[in-house]
């Protein structure tokens, strides 16, 4: 059978340079993916190949046009969720998940679950007191929580957001590091205020932490206290010992909301040390109320390069 040109016709240079992606690895992936060749000449994205190649093809561009229409970058999380969802017969699901908003960052970015795997654990999230969430760099497990976990803020929801991690890059001792306590965690605890300074004015986190609304701390912090009314999340999770997450998972007091995450690939305790979140996934897998979601590759939405890191480094540990 003869190949086919079809063109696609985009609405300015914005959506082409959104569909095409840096360097066009977008195109790239999607010829790959469908069999097909792609050229974008200007505003004009032209398809090659067997009819039904072509019609493949066509179908997934035109599923992300909520994000090329409005020239928003396209990652390879959202192409890889499209292909998933064409492959299963789930476009419509897709659709949803594109229109779904969960909140907007301070410059007025959208912010929703890229993957449908990301879907599941915001649900999660929303309809369990305790989640865990494990998987690799940049699946967006600590920064979805904190979407959440900031949303029940400001709606009153929860009296207060507690953040924490094991500072376990110094051993949980401290008291060696210059400064006051806050000044000494703050290098540890900083990926947590990267999320919250996403959300909101960086002007204003100041005041909520004084006013104990926020409160950013590290795990050992945690021990003999109740957390009532509280959004806990609790990150790098694979780093802290058995010991330690039972100790912070019956911190839980009542109308209060847990989410625990980490990737167990990535542990920094000891090598004879278990990790205490593998062992409580083990432990409490089958507990009601519990829900553990596995996020993988496939649901990395940062740099492209990070997926591809995560890849190699899969490959070279397997």
């Amino acid at each position: 059978m003869a190949d086919v040109i079809e063109t696609i016709e985009l609405p300015n240079s914005e959506s082409a340079i959104a569909l095409a992606g840096p360097h066009e690895q977008n195109l790239k992936m999607l010829s790959r993916h469908t069999g097909t060749q792609l050229v974008m000449r200007g505003q004009d994205l032209l398809i090659s190949g067997q009819p039904k190649q072509v019609e493949r093809c066509i179908e997934i561009v035109r599923s992300l046009a909520p994000y090329w229409g409005e020239g928003k970058p396209l990652s390879q999380a959202d192409l890889q969720t499209a292909f998933q969802a064409q492959d299963t017969g789930r476009l419509d699901d897709y659709q949803d998940l594109q229109k779904d908003v969960l909140a907007r960052t301070r410059r007025d970015e959208s912010i929703r679950a890229k993957t449908f795997r990301q879907r599941q654990y915001i649900k999660s999230i929303q309809t369990h007191d305790v989640t865990f969430c494990i998987g690799p760099a940049g699946t967006g497990k600590t920064f979805l929580a904190a979407v959440l976990a900031v949303q029940a803020l400001l709606q009153d929801k929860y009296e207060r957001l507690i953040l924490t991690r094991p500072a376990i890059e110094a051993g949980e001792k401290l008291g060696f590091l210059p400064g006051d306590l806050q000044q000494k965690v703050n290098p540890f605890l900083r990926p947590l205020y990267d999320a919250l300074y996403e959300l909101i004015d960086p002007e204003k986190i100041p005041d909520l932490i004084a006013r104990g609304k926020i409160e950013v701390a590290p795990l050992a912090y945690m021990r003999g206290r109740t957390l009532n009314h509280s959004f806990v999340i609790v990150d790098e999770a694979q780093n802290t010992t058995p010991a330690q997450i039972k100790m912070v998972l019956t911190r839980l007091g009542f109308a209060s909301r847990m989410v625990v995450t980490g990737d167990i690939t990535q542990t920094d305790l000891p090598s004879n040390q278990d990790s205490g979140l593998v062992v409580a996934l083990s432990i409490l897998k089958a507990v009601e109320g519990i829900a553990i979601c596995e996020l993988s590759q496939g649901d990395v939405v940062r740099h492209p390069l990070v997926q591809k890191i995560v890849e190699a480094y899969d490959k070279y540990e397997n």
